[in-house]
């Protein structure tokens, strides 16, 4: 493993982890959540490095605003940065070779921007994981609420969020982490749960910034990019959720498979909406899948 960085064209620098050999010759892409940071895929990360060892490289980092990278001002926490960000993390540390993507929530968004922000890179995507993800009419959701009422918390509970880490010092938050615990047990995960899984969670909430909570919030609730789903049709494409997800509902993964030719759904029973916590064997085996299917194809 080595720590490296890359700068973004508006100037923030960005935090990246490589596993593996440089001149590996399949590259594994994975893109986090909202609030969270790169260890959002700390079990997948693990599985793959037991299988494979160094010879898949294995690639996370903490998004713009998020975990070890720089603070970004709202206006610049948007998905169209993110791809941008993911393809730089791409020329700067897999610049040749086919590519594995996987992304969970709006790193799942950030793939779907791909195909408008780095068209270039879609000659070389062998492989797509949708974790918990959507491709759009996030304002339709109401976290299994009555309409009224779970659109009413649905625009304000980021805000909320937001402002605690602008009020409040991280220490109290850390020895009071209220409102990110209720959040991470009511709306995160589903049946059953660990605790050090949601204590994970409540921890990347307490560290996230209120510029990401508002600015990416903002920008997701515009998020609509079903049309560019057909770019990856024939690509070796997974849709996973959970039948309990509030934040990107089954529906939403449904859309997404029906928009690419040839992908895959599958609906874990009773989870929520972090599958790389909640269901470690089903997210590493589906990547195990994707690669494996790639190196039958891929000169070692």
């Amino acid at each position: 493993m080595s720590d490296h960085a890359v700068t973004t064209e508006d100037g923030l620098r960005v935090h990246v982890t490589v596993h593996g050999r440089p001149d590996a010759p399949l590259t594994v892409l994975l893109s986090h959540c909202w609030t969270a940071d790169e260890s959002d895929w700390h079990y997948q990360v693990t599985d793959l490095l037991a299988r494979y060892g160094r010879d898949v490289r294995v690639i996370t980092w903490d998004h713009r605003g998020h975990g070890r990278s720089d603070r970004a001002p709202e206006a610049a926490c948007t998905i169209p940065h993110l791809a941008r960000d993911l393809g730089l993390v791409v020329d700067t540390y897999a610049p040749e070779g086919p590519l594995i993507i996987a992304g969970h929530s709006v790193g799942g968004m950030t793939i779907t921007a791909l195909p408008e922000e780095r068209p270039d890179l879609m000659p070389r995507v062998v492989g797509v994981l949708f974790v918990s993800t959507t491709s759009g009419e996030l304002a339709k959701v109401t976290l299994g609420l009555p309409a009224a009422a779970g659109a009413l918390l649905r625009d304000r509970l980021p805000f909320i969020l937001a402002n605690r880490s602008r009020m409040l010092s991280l220490s109290r938050r850390e020895k009071f982490p209220t409102i990110e615990r209720q959040v991470a047990r009511r709306f995160l995960f589903g049946r059953p749960a660990r605790a050090r899984d949601i204590a994970h969670a409540v921890d990347q909430l307490v560290h996230a910034r209120p510029e990401t909570m508002s600015g990416f919030f903002k920008d997701m609730m515009n998020h609509d990019r079903i049309g560019n789903l057909a770019a990856f049709d024939d690509i070796p494409a997974t849709v996973l959720v959970g039948s309990r997800d509030l934040l990107t509902p089954p529906e939403h993964a449904g859309k997404i498979a029906r928009g690419i030719r040839g992908a895959r759904l599958l609906i874990a029973p009773d989870a929520g909406h972090y599958l790389p916590f909640e269901r470690r064997e089903l997210v590493s085996g589906e990547l195990f899948v994707l690669v494996d299917r790639a190196r039958q194809r891929v000169p070692a």
